[in-house]
């Protein structure tokens, strides 16, 4: 089972939003465009997050491993 961010539950609400009132479909459909912008820098503030985390503990560090495992690290908690 994998969490949803904030940013996946907010696009996730704007969506059902579009369904219930499609007169506001305008503001709504650039609402979402942006939360969809801020969903991949929120990725990749947690897949950063993740890697310098690792660095702390791993004495020598594998870039590519750890990004990497950072992206799978994001995909397994909160999806794709």
């Amino acid at each position: 089972m994998t969490q949803q961010t904030a940013m996946q539950t907010l696009i996730s609400w704007g969506d059902q939003m579009l369904l219930k009132h499609p007169q506001n479909i305008l503001s709504f459909g650039e609402a979402i465009d942006k939360a969809v912008e801020l969903l991949q820098m929120e990725k990749e503030q947690i897949e950063n997050a993740h890697i310098e985390g690792q660095r702390v503990f791993d004495k020598h560090p594998h870039t590519q491993w750890t990004n990497d495992q950072a992206e799978q690290y994001y995909n397994e908690t909160y999806g794709k």
